[in-house]
């Protein structure tokens, strides 16, 4: 059975998101409840968390238990309370499961509808449980077909049109602040995925001048692929208070800027400027900054706002100003989408079906290899031949013949003659059904599609 926990921007509140956001590591959490689940694939970003759990448990059954396992074991990985994960999760099964990842994956359910980094994230979190040992048969077909779905999307409606990324909308909301992008100072702090959509997305903006600078050290394997500038750690403090505009994006779990280590940057900076006297002073510092906080958990602090010559966007900010989706291309994708999942939810069956089909097909030659075996014992000839087939099929149905009669006992036979029906044609009047004769009209259908000559020792006949 296929399980989805998620939270996200539209459930959770951005502090559970927050906590939420480190956790991408938790799908071998969920796999050491070995009771319930066999795999796990754990989507973890800015805005949401999802859990897409293989539940060894049959199909129809409660699920409830399952459910419960899983948040218990998100609780204890990240320290949220139990009743809080509850309280700000979705639960979805087996088919909803499937819709909701491709929409996912096809950016239908992010906060700016229609960006493109979400089909990115979702693969990596399929390569995150390969590498943790916690992907099974079922989860890969369901994460392969997402990315092929949110493919067709991408290629096949205006989706990625109609919305915006959510760096290019963070960009675009601060665009009645600035009247020149190509003369700012910008400063992009972390070097994750969103950094390379960042440097792209202020590119297309005008904007000239970027330096980066990575906690990690990556800052300039970055910069050398992307003709950006790589901050020396010694003139950190130089390139924070000179900034016009700074954009954080790391994952780190505490915040990377606050209101004092602003103000120590620029206080550092102006002593530097003061006593530069070489041919390249540092930068005049900006009379006013723009930071944007893509990260999450947060990478500024609160505090920043209280300067009075800092503004701060951050992702909650995003959020409320984030545009509605155009419905045309939005229905276009979700088409899409809808029959990917019936085609997934096809593909499923079958192969369910086409187990059974292999139990049934060795049944049946195990029945042939068992007749050929009996009839070599007696001369060929045309007669021992054609006793022979007839034995065979009257072992056939021997067995759904004695099913018949103990499904028509238990007032079942409707469901015995539908199957009948659906694989064999085979219609059984109404009154038949409901007639108070003494044997079973099921299995006198059966009877009558077999020769009545069946030879001595058929099983049809001593069963009768």
């Amino acid at each position: 059975m296929l399980l989805c926990v998620s939270s996200s921007h539209k459930t959770a509140s951005f502090p559970v998101l927050e906590r939420l956001a480190s956790a991408g590591d938790a799908s071998s959490v969920f796999t050491a409840r070995s009771e319930f689940f066999d795999g796990a694939v754990v989507v973890a970003t800015c805005n949401r968390f999802e859990a897409y759990l293989d539940v060894d448990q049959p199909e129809r059954t409660d699920p409830r238990l399952a459910i419960e396992a899983a948040w218990r074991a998100l609780s204890a990985h990240t320290g949220l309370p139990y009743e809080t994960l509850r309280e700000n999760s979705e639960v979805r099964l087996e088919d909803d499961v499937v819709e909701h990842l491709f929409s996912v994956s096809s950016g239908l359910e992010s906060l700016v509808v229609g960006e493109t980094e979400i089909s990115g994230q979702v693969a990596d979190a399929l390569l995150r449980a390969r590498s943790a040992g916690t992907t099974t048969a079922v989860l890969e077909r369901l994460f392969q077909n997402a990315a092929k779905t949110s493919r067709e999307v991408k290629n096949g409606t205006d989706l990625v049109h109609a919305g915006r990324s959510l760096v290019r909308l963070a960009l675009d909301m601060c665009d009645t602040r600035i009247a020149d992008w190509s003369a700012l100072r910008v400063l992009l702090i972390g070097t994750g995925q969103y950094a390379r959509v960042t440097v792209a997305a202020l590119r297309d903006h005008g904007v000239r001048d970027i330096a980066v600078h990575s906690a990690s050290g990556r800052a300039k394997a970055f910069a050398a692929h992307r003709e950006v500038r790589a901050v020396d750690p010694a003139q950190l403090d130089t390139e924070i208070a000179s900034a016009d505009v700074i954009v954080t994006c790391t994952t780190a779990p505490h915040t990377v800027l606050d209101k004092a280590e602003l103000q120590h940057a620029r206080s550092r900076a102006v002593e530097a400027t003061t006593a530069s006297t070489g041919p390249a002073p540092c930068p005049q510092l900006p009379a006013r900054q723009l930071i944007i906080d893509l990260g999450m958990p947060r990478n500024v602090a609160l505090d920043v706002s209280e300067l009075p010559d800092v503004d701060l966007l951050d992702l909650e900010t995003i959020k409320l100003h984030a545009p509605l989706e155009q419905l045309a291309s939005a229905d276009n994708a979700r088409a899409v989408v809808e029959a990917a999942t019936t085609s997934f939810h096809q593909q499923r069956n079958q192969q369910r079906v086409g187990r059974a089909l292999g139990e049934l097909k060795q049944r049946f030659f195990a029945a042939l290899d068992e007749e050929i075996s009996r009839s070599t014992a007696h001369e060929p000839s045309h007669a021992n031949t054609e006793k022979a087939l007839r034995h065979l099929v009257g072992v056939l149905l021997n067995e759904p013949m004695q099913q018949a009669r103990a499904m028509a006992a238990e007032d079942r036979q409707g469901e015995f003659v539908d199957a009948l029906s659906a694989i064999y044609g085979i219609e059984v009047p109404e009154d038949d059904l409901t007639a108070g004769c003494g044997r079973c009209p099921i299995a006198h259908q059966l009877e009558t599609r077999r020769d009545d000559s069946a030879g001595e020792g058929h099983p049809l006949r001593d069963a009768s």
